[in-house]
């Protein structure tokens, strides 16, 4: 399936702690929808934050 770049320019990927403890992110299309999120909870919040940007280099990331 091809990426609509523009559309997932549009996106914001939070990065939040879950409630382990642990860093996560979700992807949030401009409706609202949650349209992705990360498998797995990180230990370190940068690790998240790198993961989250090989996934959707075009996107915004923010903090939650």
């Amino acid at each position: 399936m091809a990426v609509n770049k523009e559309s997932a320019k549009k996106d914001t990927i939070t990065i939040y702690t879950d409630n382990a403890g642990q860093w996560r992110w979700r992807r949030k299309s401009t409706n609202g929808n949650i349209v992705g999120a990360s498998t797995e909870g990180y230990k370190n919040k940068q690790d998240c934050i790198d993961n989250a940007e090989r996934q959707f280099v075009e996107c915004n990331i923010i903090e939650d």
